[in-house]
């Protein structure tokens, strides 16, 4: 099978499209002919990890792991004999949480591990764009018991984990107030923000409105800049565990104070959540947003522009052409 590969840490340009062994299915395994993937931070990050301790997770001197990518969306077209959920020919999303590789041709999954059959209002495009961004957001904003009464205020609202947060804080019926850029306004509030903010030219913090969650979706603002901005009780909630040691240590000092305190909750990568995921694309609660679409060959090119850090939303790598 082809897949895109990497045997060694660096740039893009390591990425190299390669034929592969295709992967044997295990009695409890369905072989998923892979339509559409995506390529997200979570890949870079292990493509070139910084900082170093990252690489305690991906391989001390090289990657463990020779192909990335996490999300997907494809066709069963395989069944393990010991299979009772899925059979061949159904169409099946979700997430590859520890073995990555849907960089790929073909992906084997445990019958139990995060995938389920797509929902029926999606596309093969649309599946692959949803179960990392919106697992991160939606452990994010249950771990901060996100209330109908609450105000929350999302920080970097235009990213995968931004445009999920949104919606799915709507979907819990809370205020929200969507900070992003310029180009990206329109679209942030047609996912349900109540209020939009253009960091390039408003700085939240100064404005004089309090919060009681503050979600840093992309690791570009810190706890301290945000304390202030937080109701007596506020909780700020961050994704970002690599870069910002502030925000690590504010979640260390503050994790048994019933006033202001930081979470860093990791996210629950689950069946159920990729069944809760699904009911809720299915009522149209919540929809993917795509902003590039590539072929696994342009996989060098997809990764760069995901490191501009000026994407929104998701960017998808179409293995096979289907609707």
């Amino acid at each position: 099978m082809k897949a895109s590969v990497y045997t060694k840490y660096g740039s893009p340009e390591v990425l190299q499209i390669k034929d592969v062994e295709k992967p044997v299915v295990k009695s409890n395994e369905v072989l998923v002919k892979i339509f559409a993937t995506t390529v997200n931070r979570t890949d870079c990050g292990f493509r070139d990890p910084r900082p170093f301790f990252v690489r305690l997770f991906s391989g001390l001197i090289k990657p463990k792991k020779n192909i990335l990518g996490k999300e997907f969306a494809g066709v069963v077209e395989e069944t393990g004999i010991d299979v009772k959920s899925f059979k061949n020919g159904d169409k099946v999303f979700g997430l590859s949480v520890d073995n990555f590789g849907t960089h790929a041709e073909y992906l084997c999954m445990d019958e139990n591990a995060a995938i389920a059959s797509m929902p029926n209002n999606m596309t093969f495009e649309e599946a692959a764009a949803v179960c990392d961004g919106a697992m991160i957001a939606l452990s994010c904003l249950r771990k901060g018991n996100l209330k109908s009464e609450h105000k929350i205020l999302i920080y970097g609202a235009s990213g995968s984990i931004g445009t999920s947060a949104v919606q799915l804080a709507k979907y819990f019926g809370a205020d929200i107030t969507a900070v992003c850029n310029t180009k990206n306004l329109e679209i942030v509030k047609s996912l349900g923000a109540d209020k939009v903010t253009d960091y390039t030219k408003n700085d939240f913090t100064k404005n004089g409105e309090t919060y009681d969650i503050i979600f840093n979706a992309v690791g570009k603002t810190t706890c301290l800049k945000c304390k202030n901005s937080l109701k007596p009780d506020g909780i700020y909630i961050t994704t970002d565990l690599g870069y910002l040691w502030q925000d690590v240590l504010f979640v260390l000092l503050t994790s048994k104070s019933k006033r202001k305190k930081a979470l860093l909750p990791f996210p629950v990568e689950t069946k159920e959540n990729v069944l809760y995921l699904k009911k809720i694309i299915e009522e149209g609660k919540y929809k993917a947003v795509i902003d590039r679409r590539y072929s696994l060959d342009q996989i060098v090119e997809a990764t760069k522009y995901v490191e501009t850090e000026q994407k929104t939303g998701n960017v998808v790598i179409n293995i096979i052409s289907g609707k």
